[in-house]
């Protein structure tokens, strides 16, 4: 499986060369069911373009393509910008944990996090950059980071760039968004 084809536009995004390596051999450790699964079980939390195949991967193209038009309103540098867009392209890539489980895991933003922090040495970006993308993918979830079905608390985004990351992924997620698609494309 080519898993990079899947985030093409996303990668251009992305300005410093050496981050848009880093993204590529990240992507390449997500697992298989990520590019095939819709982006929930039920459609109560997610829009219906989201509930499809391949809908995990369209909600990630939704919040990165929302983040990249919200540069546009605040005056974040360049780095900052690559790194949310790393995180958005992460932020849920091990929802069924891996090897895959039958539910997701609550605890994925802490299992992706984890996973990049143990290729750390094999990536170019410095490793404070690296924290900082990995502590923006742990809080994604905003103030909904405690689960009845599980004992974990998830951190709360504390700073802007979190904050930033929480909000994308969440509008993303709004049941009234119709975006359109050409396959795998934003239309």
């Amino acid at each position: 499986m080519n898993k990079i084809k899947y985030f093409t536009k996303e990668i251009e995004y992305i300005k410093d060369k050496d981050k848009q390596e880093d993204i590529k051999y990240l992507i390449n450790l997500l697992p298989d069911y990520f590019f095939t699964i819709p982006a929930a079980s039920s459609l109560k939390y997610h829009p219906k373009f989201a509930n499809t195949k391949n809908g995990l991967v369209k909600h990630t193209k939704v919040a990165v393509r929302i983040a990249y038009d919200m540069f546009e309103t605040v005056n974040y540098s360049d780095t900052d910008k690559d790194l949310i867009i790393m995180a958005l392209i992460m932020h849920d890539g091990l929802k069924k944990g891996n090897p895959e489980e039958e539910y997701t895991r609550f605890d994925h933003p802490l299992l992706v996090s984890k996973m990049i922090m143990s290729h750390v040495k094999e990536l170019k970006t410095n490793v404070d950059d690296i924290r900082k993308m990995c502590i923006m993918i742990e809080s994604h979830m905003g103030k909904w980071n405690t689960s009845k079905y599980s004992k974990i608390e998830l951190p709360i985004p504390k700073d802007e760039l979190a904050k930033f990351v929480h909000r994308c992924d969440y509008l993303a997620s709004r049941n009234y968004l119709d975006v359109k698609f050409n396959k795998l494309d934003i239309i």
